[in-house]
């Protein structure tokens, strides 16, 4: 398994620069085709307008859209005409109803390998980041990479996105959490070192005697070198306590598994994901 065919949504065009460029790297380290979704999303609530004006404002909205998507195709294409000559491409423009948001989102997840994206969380971020998120995890069942803005600046680190030196795996015995580790693979294979780290074992369970153990073994078979690490829970969260072990081991990577709840029917980011999210200074790979 590779990545052949990578995603990046642009919905804001001046929050657009990290996660074009981590996409790019990322596709030049595959040798990937990289897609770009220019989104434009009317935010029309003919609902709440004034008798009569319902056909005005949609005309508005709509309009705002489509300027919202060519603007951010716009960005897309001159940060993407500077990076490589080889570096394959194509940008669509979409405009979206707020309704329809994570069935577009979701659905050109679903013929991805991996979808990457600036952290959500981040200043300047509308709520629409989340969104495009969201939809990409629980509707395209895609992993997707979080690119902490932070990254921006630190060219080294870009370039060297799909090659990541040391890598923590955040492991719970959890479906989500093997979903994350196989999706992972191509970037796992690349490591030197894969810390697969367990916070507070069950004392029940297969692995109950091993905890981790058979995650590594897999790993190994498919040529990964990987360790593991056992650690008790010192913090009120286990995302701070995977934060911290990936600062004192020089991880410049962490995967794990995506927690969701249903709201309206549609599935959004559980605590867990969202404190691991909200703080995080290293690249995350998240898969449901």
């Amino acid at each position: 398994m590779t990545y052949k065919t990578i995603l990046t949504v642009v919905t804001d065009p001046n929050m657009a620069e990290c996660s074009i460029r981590a996409a790019a790297q990322m596709a030049l380290g595959f040798d990937a085709h990289l897609e770009v979704l220019a989104l434009g999303v009317d935010q029309t609530q003919v609902g709440y307008s004034y008798i009569g004006a319902g056909a005005v404002l949609t005309e508005f909205s709509l309009e705002r859209a489509e300027a919202d998507a060519r603007a951010a195709a716009d960005a897309a294409t001159k940060i993407l005409n500077g990076i490589d000559a080889g570096l394959r491409f194509s940008i669509e423009t979409v405009v979206a109803e707020m309704g329809s948001l994570m069935a577009v989102v979701g659905n050109a997840a679903s013929f991805v390998d991996l979808v990457v994206q600036g952290r959500p969380y981040s200043s300047g971020q509308s709520y629409q980041a989340e969104a495009v998120i969201e939809a990409a995890l629980f509707e395209g069942r895609a992993p997707v990479l979080i690119i902490p803005e932070t990254l921006l600046g630190k060219t080294n680190k870009l370039e060297h996105l799909a090659t990541p030196r040391r890598v923590l795996l955040a492991w719970n015995q959890s479906t989500e959490a093997l979903v994350a580790a196989k999706r992972a693979l191509p970037l796992l294979k690349q490591a030197d070192l894969v810390d697969v780290t367990v916070v507070d074992p069950p004392s029940r369970g297969p692995e109950r005697s091993d905890p981790g153990g058979l995650l590594c073994q897999y790993l190994v078979r498919h040529g990964v070198k990987a360790q593991v690490s056992v650690l008790a829970k010192t913090m009120p969260k286990v995302s701070e306590v995977l934060a911290r072990h990936a600062l004192e081991e020089g991880c410049d990577m962490m995967v794990m598994g995506a927690y969701g709840h249903s709201r309206l029917r549609e599935a959004v980011l559980g605590g867990a994901t969202r404190a691991a999210l909200e703080n995080s200074v290293i690249p995350v790979l998240m898969a449901h």
